[in-house]
């Protein structure tokens, strides 16, 4: 049995359009009921050159070819999504809890106490590593998606996740080399965590050096999910014409495309261009009982990092963006 994504169009993402970028500057977006915020940078939109040059150290086949592509600007999360805002998503009476600590005119429960949210978990779902300050992990592809709507619900803003494209437009922040910082492996520790200095684990946020555009652990720390549906071959399909589509849409379950690198991974892995895809493995520890088929993962090096982009989709693309039916086919 395969299961596949409803499809997304293009305009659903807000890519499509050209646009006056006035008042598009980095902001703070407070999240009603609680004492948490979430830091956005503004990311100028542009052209750039996807994917690693073939002589670059590390690179992998699905890094290219090399092609252009067209940027429109979005804001996206200075840092990791942490588990302090994740939990308020999870766990419904923690939410509840807060909104009675930090009252608010502007949060009403009510907006989001039908949130689909997954099962409470077993276990402690950090596994020890730690948890206030630290980047949420374990969590599927479809529940990062149903986070963003939760994020909706209770602000009022479309957020999501980003594109391939995207996360490695402003993971480069201009640059052209292996990382934004430059080619020299050896200078990754001033801006990463990775298996060299992270002692088997991830650490708090925002500690390491950020890229030229203000963004933190986009090298390292945890892996981010995107939007897309790994195709090794994609890139070969977009220089051949091939394909239009400014991502690729999701089709099947697995696999899906992932990027940054983690806390567990090598130096290369880490790359701006570097391309990791899920794989159902992840699953395979899934400590619920029965297993959480759409939730959780025991990916321990992955979590999620959202964007917003500058043209809000209209209320129907929202719609069909943050319910990603499930179609079964035999």
């Amino acid at each position: 049995m395969i299961r596949r994504y409803l499809l997304l169009s293009a305009a659903c993402l807000g890519l499509s359009t050209c646009f006056a970028q006035k008042d598009f500057k980095s902001y703070t977006q407070k999240i009603p009921g609680s004492a948490h915020v979430y830091d956005l940078v503004a990311i100028p939109g542009g052209e750039f050159m996807m994917g690693s040059p073939a002589s670059e150290k590390g690179r992998n086949q699905d890094e290219g070819p090399q092609h252009k592509v067209k940027i429109e600007p979005f804001w996206m999360g200075k840092y990791e999504v942490t588990w302090d805002l994740y939990d308020l998503y999870a766990f419904k009476n923690m939410e509840k809890e807060m909104a009675a600590q930090n009252p608010d005119p502007t949060n009403s429960i009510a907006k989001t106490d039908a949130s689909t949210r997954p099962s409470p978990p077993y276990v402690d779902m950090s596994f020890g590593m730690g948890r206030s300050g630290y980047p949420a992990i374990n969590m599927t592809q479809y529940s990062a998606i149903y986070f963003c709507k939760w994020l909706y619900e209770k602000t009022g803003v479309f957020y999501r996740l980003p594109t391939e494209a995207e996360w490695e437009y402003a993971c480069r922040a201009g640059t052209k080399t292996a990382y934004s910082f430059g080619d020299d492996a050896s200078k990754l520790g001033e801006y990463a965590w990775y298996r060299d200095n992270s002692d088997g684990a991830y650490k708090k946020i925002g500690l390491k050096k950020p890229n030229p555009w203000g963004l933190y652990d986009m090298h390292g720390n945890v892996m981010e999910w995107t939007l897309d549906q790994y195709l090794p071959d994609f890139y070969a399909q977009k220089a051949k014409g091939e394909v239009k589509v400014p991502f690729a849409p999701v089709t099947e379950l697995y696999p899906m495309a992932v990027r940054g690198g983690s806390w567990d991974d090598e130096a290369d892995v880490a790359r701006s261009a570097a391309r990791v895809p899920s794989s159902p493995n992840w699953k395979i520890l899934d400590p619920q009982l029965p297993k959480s088929e759409w939730w959780l993962t025991s990916a321990s090096f992955l979590g999620m990092r959202l964007v917003r982009p500058l043209k809000t989709p209209s209320p129907a693309e929202i719609e069909a963006y943050y319910n990603p039916t499930l179609i079964e086919d035999y």
